[in-house]
């Protein structure tokens, strides 16, 4: 069931449509640029924002040394995705705890891999090494679903998940036009919205946080 919502939501990414329960999580490309800026705890909106920001610059940067074949660009950039998704950790341990920061710092690292996995092996042609990366990413998704929502109430699980999934769609889509060497415009279009479903996401946690701990969220 996960593999098809998976498949679901890299369609939507193409533009074949999507609609879902949570339109601001799921919708990858439907995000609307013109989204009003979040106010509630808006120092926290910030932060979130940028940590989650570093999250898709530094894969793409990944992605963009692989298939230049820079091996020295990509371990940098690899070093930088994991520097990043330490320093969210570290933010969530914050509000949760450093047992938590440790527990998500583990999901993240299986995301990552998912991501590394796919971009690899969409570089090397490996279509195979390609379904076996959404798979993983798919169970993946779920585990941060569950982990986050089980730490907020504000969280649903399933809103989560879905847009986990969504995520790394744009992630499918923008390697797989790498690899397609797709106009510059079309790239640069699937970039745009890729950060903008990144902060949809970002600020949906926030927004959980700050129902949460309205004393501490700022």
């Amino acid at each position: 069931m996960k593999m098809q919502t998976l498949s679901i939501a890299c369609a939507a990414l193409l533009g074949l449509g999507f609609t879902a329960a949570t339109p601001a999580l799921a919708q990858g490309h439907a995000h609307a640029a013109t989204a009003p800026a979040p106010t509630a705890a808006p120092n926290l909106h910030k932060a979130m924002r940028g940590l989650w920001h570093g999250h898709v610059v530094t894969t793409r940067d990944y992605a963009l040394a692989v298939f230049a074949g820079n091996k020295a660009g990509a371990a940098k950039a690899a070093d930088a995705v994991v520097a990043n998704a330490k320093d969210i950790a570290h933010a969530v341990a914050g509000f949760y705890g450093q047992p938590a920061g440790d527990g998500l710092l583990k999901l993240l690292a299986g995301h990552w891999g998912a991501v590394k996995a796919l971009t690899d092996s969409a570089h090397a042609g490996n279509a195979a090494g390609e379904d076996k990366a959404l798979q993983d990413a798919a169970a993946n998704a779920g585990e941060i679903a569950k982990f986050l929502a089980g730490a907020n109430p504000n969280w649903k699980e399933a809103d989560l998940d879905a847009g986990l999934v969504a995520h790394f769609g744009h992630h499918k889509s923008q390697v797989d036009m790498m690899a397609a060497k797709a106009p510059k415009d079309k790239q640069e279009a699937e970039w745009t919205a890729m950060q903008q479903h990144m902060d949809a996401i970002a600020d949906v946690l926030s927004d959980g946080i700050a129902k949460q701990f309205p004393d501490k969220a700022n």
